[in-house]
């Protein structure tokens, strides 16, 4: 089964997660491996150091993650919770300008829902996204390990 559209995610977006969407996170690709988000540095979102607040960054980075895992519940047809567990981020250059968000784990998914419908048991995965600025230099990276299990 395909991915949906961006316009569609977007669009979810707007409705329930309200806060990502005003912030200005937006999907820009997705299929089953990888997903690309942008989020842009604006006034509404920075700190007081003139550079994008990094909350904003870690939805923008999180989204990329959590859409795949997401779109692959709903794609196996079962009842399935999902949560990050953890997460560590590092920052290594000021966030200025349009950053983009790139993860490219969504390789992991699939064996982790197979897992957790043939056991019942709970599985955990570690995805990162790597946010890089317009001139492809990083600028942070983030790790999230999602939760699947099945709902009872």
């Amino acid at each position: 089964m395909k991915p949906p559209s961006t316009f569609k995610v977007n669009l979810f977006t707007f409705f329930k997660l309200p806060s990502a969407w005003w912030c200005g996170v937006r999907l820009k690709y997705m299929d089953e491996k990888k997903a690309v988000a942008t989020v842009k540095h604006r006034w509404f979102n920075q700190n007081p150091f003139n550079s994008m607040f990094w909350a904003v960054q870690g939805m923008a980075a999180e989204f990329t993650t959590g859409i795949m895992v997401s779109t692959a519940i709903a794609n196996s047809g079962r009842k399935i919770s999902m949560l990050v567990q953890n997460n560590n981020a590092n920052f290594s250059k000021k966030a200025t300008g349009r950053i983009t968000f790139s993860c490219e784990d969504g390789h992991l998914i699939a064996d982790a829902l197979k897992k957790t419908i043939e056991t019942g048991e709970g599985q955990t995965i570690w995805m990162k996204s790597i946010g890089v600025n317009a001139d492809n230099v990083v600028v942070s990276t983030f790790n999230f390990e999602w939760t699947v299990r099945l709902k009872e």
